[in-house]
């Protein structure tokens, strides 16, 4: 049973987390808003189109913001404790700062459960309904990257022709195991084209020894054959499915298909290594604030603790996006890419743990 001060602190700190989480939310809304707006003006929809689509896509980017929303949270709890002078009264009753921090650590790892198994996987299904009817009408739509069990599938358009492309699998710069369909503005069949590899690394293709049939008729006597596509390795990988649309369960399935087509699934996997320490990163930003609240003068406004909220999360931000960054492009193992910010940030908070704890 929580006992009357523990329902106080989580019932607090949980109400500020709402609170904060329904300001963003309306933050969010209002600035997407006026980008869809400018997106569907030339575009015939019905007016409230602009409005609906942005309440699809505004929840994952409130969930990307949460680490900034837990650390506020945190300090304008204390705010709160330090101006109304009840955490000198909570410390009469026995409450000393080491259990103040270790409810508001395993509180925040409950909220970050929550949010990683429920909020996560409905907000994913609400934005990949955002993303299928922004590319209805997207001028992106003619240029589509779809991994499936078959193999990689892209659809090019380009000199007033369609290519639909199908390979096996992806290999570094190169399409392994291709059939290139050619159709015309009528889509009628021009040509059908077939090689075991091809170079992607340019937007000219350079097709090795293929089998190149027009009308029913094969021609199998060439060496390299050159073919001018949008595409290149690089715009492929940008084309892949959108893993902020995916739950768990598909990001999952996801990543099979990827490691068994021979493309790379690192993105993949440290976007779920993320999501799954998810908890324990909010609970440590929560301990890390707590520690600076500690430290910190009493009579600060409430415009410092905004601003200095704000710097911590930046700060936080970039070292998880260095290190996420460096995992993507193999510097260092996925996993490492996760733990290492995890690992610093623990640190601290144990230095701080311990400096707390001799007060």
């Amino acid at each position: 049973m929580f006992k009357t001060y523990e329902k106080y602190i989580v019932g607090n700190f949980t109400k500020k987390i709402i609170l904060l989480s329904l300001i963003f939310f309306c933050l969010i809304v209002i600035l997407s808003v006026l980008e869809e707006i400018s997106f569907f003006k030339n575009l015939s929809v019905n007016f409230l189109t602009p409005y609906l689509i942005t309440f699809l896509g505004a929840p994952i980017t409130l969930f990307e913001v949460f680490p900034f929303i837990f650390l506020l949270s945190t300090q304008f709890l204390f705010y709160d404790l330090f101006k109304r002078d009840e955490l000198n009264l909570l410390k009469t009753n026995g409450l000393s700062n080491i259990k103040i921090i270790k409810i508001l650590f395993f509180s925040s790892f409950m909220i970050g459960v929550f949010t990683v198994f429920i909020f996560y996987n409905a907000a994913s299904k609400l934005k990949f309904f955002y993303t299928d009817i922004k590319n209805d009408y997207s001028k992106d739509n003619k240029y589509l990257a779809v991994v499936t069990e078959s193999g990689l599938w892209l659809k090019d358009e380009i000199n007033q022709s369609t290519l639909i492309i199908k390979a096996k699998y992806m290999k570094d710069n190169y399409l392994i195991d291709v059939v290139i369909n050619q159709f015309n503005k009528n889509f009628d069949l021009e040509q059908t084209i077939q090689s075991n590899e091809i170079d992607i690394s340019k937007n000219l293709w350079i097709i090795k020894e293929p089998t190149i049939t027009k009308e029913n008729i094969s021609n199998k006597n060439i060496k390299n054959y050159s073919l001018q596509t949008s595409f290149n390795t690089e715009k492929i990988n940008s084309l892949f499915s959108n893993i902020s649309t995916l739950n768990l369960l598909e990001l999952f399935s996801l990543k099979k298909d990827y490691e068994n087509l021979g493309y790379s699934s690192k993105e993949i996997q440290i976007h779920l290594y993320n999501l799954f320490t998810t908890p324990v990163f909010y609970g440590i930003l929560t301990v890390l604030s707590c520690i600076i609240m500690f430290n910190i003068r009493r009579n600060k406004s409430l415009f410092f603790h905004l601003i200095f909220g704000v710097l911590m999360s930046v700060i936080i931000y970039y070292i998880n996006f260095i290190f996420n960054s460096l995992g993507n492009n193999g510097k260092i193992p996925a996993i490492a890419s996760t733990l290492i910010p995890l690992i610093c940030l623990s640190i601290i908070s144990i230095m701080g743990l311990i400096k707390i704890n001799e007060k």
